[in-house]
């Protein structure tokens, strides 16, 4: 089994342990994205985790699934609608259910699949490695969003590094998806792991650097927090641009959340 695979699967259940502990009412409070709420999380989650196990497993029913969604969103229709119009008949007890069941049966897919595999999404086809990665790192993401809602504390392991890892290697997409020119070089990052272990990439760079916590860089990257509410080191004003600006997720240009807007907990 890949790593990443199993990964994914340790964070899906520790968001399904944190999900089952939710009030009937929890399930209908916005949360701080988007007011998405916990059922819209995990309406989310479901609904992109089939797609992706459609990615893998049946090519023909992936691309009628995806130019649908298309097409769907140039006539007017978010992604988000589409999502709630799909799954609106479950409840939260089915829907946890269904998105859980999902989400290990695509863990079992990927882990089990060639590495060299490439696998069609709604941009360029990404290995299997890369594609397994970003759904932890969606789930992971959007896992905040309700423990942010919770104001609960969360406890982080040294899986987020493949959080850390797309964020890092993400700098020059977070430019040209805004139709900017890359500033420079990439700033050399330097961060903690929960476990203490210190993790480097990019050349040393003494002008240009981005030095802390490793949960909060993860935040950032995937603009769970906005840069000023961290204690992260940032040097340089490539680093600086970059931080103020972060994207390691696909789609659009989307802006961080304004300074004290998302706090939660120091975790």
């Amino acid at each position: 089994m890949l790593q990443i695979s199993l990964d994914l699967r340790a964070e899906a259940d520790e968001f399904r342990a944190l999900l089952e502990t939710l009030d009937t009412a929890d399930w209908s409070r916005p949360t701080p994205f988007m007011n998405w709420t916990p059922w819209d999380v995990v309406a989310h989650l479901h609904f992109f985790d089939n797609v992706s196990l459609q990615a893998a497993t049946d090519a023909d029913a992936f691309a009628a699934t995806r130019d649908k969604f298309i097409a769907d969103i140039r006539g007017g229709l978010s992604g988000t609608e589409q999502t709630r119009r799909a799954l609106q008949q479950f409840d939260q007890v089915e829907l946890l259910a269904r998105w859980h069941k999902t989400c290990v049966e695509l863990c079992e897919v990927l882990g089990t699949s060639d590495p060299k595999r490439r696998l069609p999404w709604f941009g360029p086809d990404m290995g299997v490695q890369m594609f397994t990665t970003a759904r932890y790192m969606e789930t992971w993401a959007h896992a905040q969003d309700v423990y942010d809602l919770l104001a609960a504390p969360r406890t982080h392991t040294d899986r987020i590094k493949n959080i850390a890892t797309i964020g890092v290697k993400t700098f020059g997409w977070t430019y040209i998806n805004r139709k900017l020119d890359i500033p420079g070089e990439p700033p050399h990052v330097r961060l903690t792991a929960p476990s203490g272990a210190t993790w480097e990439w990019n050349e040393t760079n003494t002008t240009d650097r981005v030095e802390g916590d490793a949960v909060e860089f993860c935040h950032v990257v995937t603009q769970g927090r906005n840069i000023a509410d961290t204690r992260l080191e940032v040097h340089g004003d490539v680093a600086k641009s970059w931080m103020s600006i972060a994207q390691c997720f696909a789609g659009g240009p989307v802006d961080p959340p304004k300074p004290g807007e998302r706090v939660g907990n120091r975790g």
